[in-house]
């Protein structure tokens, strides 16, 4: 298919959205999880992001993907997660692992994530269709004027386990206290940990990293 019929096949589809004021939004998915990126996109499709939101209108930007192919899964759920659906016929049920429909489709682990985040409703389809999801850089909307949007990393928040003790009172538990202060950083005056992002990557990845790790250290 040729660059102008992709153009045209993919503005056919957003031939009943009104564009004007939309914005086409580029996202580049590589190395994102699925499930942080996907509930981004939602709030982008719906509108969210807009100080004009409102819920029964679609106000929401063209959003493009690329390096789709390049996404994560979290721990081994591209061996676990499955697909199930329905043929329509007795004992019909079928179901796929997520690695065998990424080997079919790379671009529909993320489609279904962002569809299953957007409201059941009759604009459901019309907000799908402002989704352009491309598994590796190349694209048809180069001539567009796009707008890059950086998806924003997980905040993760390391609880406070120790506590001071007001002046005038006593711990119950003495034991249980001077635990506490030994395993919180802030009341050592520590910094807070560091977190290992290891424990998001599966087996084979860890293994890959660790390789490509002893690798930079006999270089140097």
């Amino acid at each position: 298919m040729s660059r102008s019929s992709q153009v045209l096949r993919h503005l056919n589809e957003l031939k009943n959205i009104n564009l004007e004021g939309l914005r086409f939004r580029l996202v580049d998915a590589k190395g994102q999880i699925v499930g942080l990126l996907a509930s981004q996109l939602a709030t982008i499709l719906q509108g969210k992001d807009k100080p004009l939101f409102t819920p029964k209108k679609n106000i929401g930007d063209v959003v493009i993907v690329i390096n789709a192919a390049h996404v994560h899964l979290t721990h081994d759920q591209w061996e676990t997660k499955l697909y199930r659906w329905h043929t329509g016929y007795p004992g019909g049920l079928r179901e796929r692992k997520a690695v065998d429909v990424w080997e079919r489709d790379p671009t529909k682990i993320l489609r279904d994530a962002v569809k299953g985040m957007l409201p059941k409703n009759k604009l459901q389809v019309y907000r799908m269709d402002k989704l352009k999801v491309f598994p590796e850089t190349e694209h048809p909307f180069t001539d567009f004027p796009l707008v890059p949007y950086i998806p924003k990393n997980k905040q993760v928040r390391v609880p406070d386990i120790g506590y001071h003790i007001p002046e005038g009172f006593q711990a119950a538990n003495p034991e249980r206290y001077s635990f506490r202060l030994r395993a919180s950083p802030q009341l050592q005056g520590k910094p807070r940990p560091q977190l290992d992002f290891t424990d998001l990557m599966t087996e084979d990845e860890r293994n890959l990293l660790a390789g490509a790790q002893s690798m930079d250290k006999q270089q140097k």
